[in-house]
């Protein structure tokens, strides 16, 4: 094997724990909200950029509709989100958090930031940048041959 590709391997090899890892932080954390991890991640994103679609949510996510949809219908169960109507489109509705549920976020977000704060100590600013540049080139390459949200869908595109 190449050595660049070695190196490239070594870091993936990482991501993989520490996405497993930090899931069953993050899992513990947003329990009592009655939140999972893929509704956190659903939440961070409608905080950043609402309102969406649950489309639009999906593809940032770079994950299958009719899982943003789960996790949206619940988090509206919840309180947290609202859905209202979309100007550009007459079945797909607009989501955005409420009141509630942007106060949760945001609270869960700084203890979140408070105790990343503490992690990689040896590691420089210098470091974390270099880091994530590197991860942000290797995820764009990598979804390039995934081919995206289209990836995960039946070869048949879910006709039956």
């Amino acid at each position: 094997m190449p050595r660049r590709g070695e190196e490239v391997y070594a870091l993936l090899r990482l991501v993989r724990p520490v996405v497993l890892h930090s899931a069953r932080v993050v899992e513990g954390q947003v329990r009592a909200l009655g939140w999972t991890v893929g509704s956190r991640a659903v939440m961070e994103v409608l905080a950043a950029e609402e309102p969406m679609t649950v489309p639009q949510v999906a593809a940032r996510l770079s994950l299958a509709r009719q899982n943003v949809q789960r996790h949206v219908d619940e988090l509206a169960r919840l309180g947290h989100l609202r859905t209202g109507p979309n100007p550009a489109h007459r079945t797909s509705v607009l989501v955005r958090p409420t009141a509630a549920g942007r106060r949760a976020f945001a609270t869960v977000h700084a203890a979140e930031l408070r105790e990343l704060a503490g992690l990689a100590s040896d590691c420089t600013s210098r470091d974390l940048r270099t880091a994530v540049r590197v991860l942000s080139a290797l995820e764009r390459d990598i979804a390039g041959r995934a081919g995206g949200v289209d990836a995960m869908a039946p070869p048949d595109g879910g006709r039956r």
